[in-house]
C-alpha cells in the first residue's frame, strides 16, 4: 500500500533563530488574575506548563547536545515555541490534544511533532495534490486507517477522526521498526514497504540501522527525521527562557471528543447550551465547516471541545457548618476547625484553584496576602475560607 504525504504545507515561516539560553530554576506558577475574568476560562482548563512537560517527558530522544538537525531547519520551524505561547493561537490545546492521544498508547511525543511539519498544526489545511487536515492523509491513507469519508463528511478534517487514525498508525509502524520512532516517521512519510526495502537492500535490521544510510529514499524522507528532532531540541531548549515559561503558565483548554445529542443541528446552538466559543469550535472542527452537524456514517456525531471537569474531581460544595455553606463561607467566616486549605500542586495557579473550590480570586488573594503578580511554588498551602476564631481556633494558634 504506498502512501503519500505533503511536507511543510501551510507552516508559517519564522525569519527569526533560536537563541541559545543558560539553564531555568524549577517550575514555578504565577497568579494570573486576568485569566479568572476571561470568559473562556471554563471548568476544563489544564495549564499550558503541563502540556508542555507531558511533550518533554515522553520524548524518545530528548539529547539535544549533538543536535544534527542543521541550522536550516531549526531556522525554519523557529516560530513553532512563539505559536504556542500566543494567546489567540488554537495551537497549544490541539497539539496538548495529541500529545496526550501519544501517551495514552505508549507512543513516543515527537510523533506529536508530525501535525507541526504537515500542517502547521491546522486541522482545516488542505494541500491542492490531496492530502487534507491535521495529519494531511490522502483519502486512501484515511480510509485505510477507518477514517470515515462519505458526501458531506469528510473526516481528515475532524482533529479526532484523524488523530486516532493517525495514532494508530503510527502504532503499528512503531512495532514494526523496532520502536524506532526515526525510521517510523520516515515510513509515516514514504510509505512502510519504500523503508521496508530500503533496510532490505542496505542489509540493515531494524532493530539496530542508521536512517541517514538508508538508500533509495527521497530528499525528502531524508530529512523528516531532521525536522522533527529540530522541531524538539527548540521546544527543549525553550525552557531555558523564563519569559516564554510564563507565557505558557495560562489556563488552556483540555480538549475531548463530546458525542453531540440528536437534537443538536448546529455548533452555534451546542456552543450556546454549554457556554462554549461557537467561533472556537468551529476552527476546532472544520469538518462542519458551515456550522451545520454531519453525522459520520451511523456513529452520533462528535465535536472536539473544551471537555468539563469530572465529577471524580469536582470539589464537593461542603457544609462547614449549621448556618454556613461553601456558597457563603467567603463572606462569613468559617471555624478554623473547618475551614479549607489547599496545597498547590504543579500546573496551578490563583484563578484554577479559586474556581475549584467556588471562591473568587480577589478574596483567595487577600485571604493569603498574595498579590496579583505573586508566585506559587507547589507545595505551598493556601487558606481557601475566611477564618473565624472559635476559642478552639484562638487556642491551637495561640491568640489571645
Amino acid at each position: 500500500m504506498r502512501h503519500q504525504w505533503v511536507a511543510g504545507f501551510g507552516l508559517v515561516i519564522a525569519s527569526l533563530t533560536a537563541p541559545a539560553f543558560a539553564q531555568t530554576a524549577a517550575p514555578i506558577v504565577t497568579a494570573d488574575v486576568a485569566e479568572a475574568t476571561n470568559a473562556s476560562a471554563t471548568a476544563g482548563n489544564r495549564n499550558g506548563r503541563e502540556i508542555y512537560e507531558r511533550f518533554r517527558g515522553g520524548l524518545a530522544d530528548p539529547d539535544c547536545d549533538t543536535d544534527d538537525s542543521s541550522p536550516r531547519w531549526r531556522q525554519h520551524f523557529a516560530s513553532a515555541p512563539k505559536r504556542l505561547a500566543a494567546r489567540n493561537d488554537d495551537l497549544l490545546p490541539l497539539f496538548g490534544y495529541v500529545v496526550e492521544a501519544l501517551r495514552e498508547a505508549h507512543l513516543p511525543t515527537e510523533y506529536a511533532l508530525i501535525p507541526f511539519v504537515e500542517s502547521g498544526y491546522r486541522p482545516g489545511a488542505r494541500s491542492p495534490s490531496g492530502p487534507a487536515g491535521l495529519w494531511q492523509m490522502i483519502a486512501l491513507t484515511a480510509r485505510d486507517h477507518g477514517v470515515p469519508i462519505r458526501s458531506g463528511y469528510d473526516g481528515r478534517l475532524s482533529p479526532i477522526d484523524s488523530t486516532r487514525a493517525a495514532v494508530r498508525y503510527l502504532k503499528t509502524l512503531h512495532g514494526m521498526f523496532a520502536g524506532d520512532w526515526r525510521l517510523a516517521v520516515m515510513a509515516y512519510n514514504a510509505g512502510e514497504y519504500r523503508v521496508l526495502g530500503a533496510l532490505k537492500r542496505s542489509g540493515q535490521a531494524a532493530r539496530n540501522a542508521e536512517p541517514a544510510q538508508l538508500p533509495g529514499l527521497s530528499d525528502i524522507t531524508q530529512a523528516y527525521v531532521r525536522k522533527l528532532h529540530a522541531l524538539s531540541c527548540l521546544m527543549e531548549q525553550a525552557d531555558d527562557r523564563e519569559e516564554w515559561l510564563r507565557a505558557l503558565d495560562r489556563p488552556v483548554p483540555r480538549l475531548q471528543a463530546v458525542a453531540l445529542p440528536a437534537d443538536v443541528q448546529r455548533i452555534d446552538q451546542w456552543a450556546t447550551r454549554n457556554g462554549q466559543d461557537a467561533a472556537q469550535l468551529l476552527r476546532f472542527n472544520p469538518v462542519f465547516g458551515d456550522g451545520r452537524i454531519s453525522k459520520a456514517g451511523g456513529e452520533p456525531a462528535r465535536l472536539l471541545a473544551a471537555a468539563d471537569i469530572p465529577d471524580d474531581t469536582r470539589v464537593a460544595a461542603t457544609t462547614v457548618s449549621q448556618s454556613v455553606t461553601m456558597g457563603d463561607a467567603s463572606s462569613a467566616g468559617v471555624s478554623g476547625d473547618q475551614a479549607r486549605q489547599h496545597t498547590v500542586v504543579r500546573g496551578e495557579n490563583v484563578s484554577t484553584i479559586a474556581r475549584r473550590y467556588g471562591v473568587s480570586v480577589a478574596d483567595l488573594l487577600q485571604r493569603n496576602g498574595l498579590r496579583a503578580d505573586s508566585v506559587l511554588r507547589p507545595g505551598k498551602v493556601l487558606a481557601i475560607d475566611s477564618v473565624a476564631f472559635t476559642d478552639s481556633t484562638r487556642a491551637k494558634t495561640g491568640l489571645p
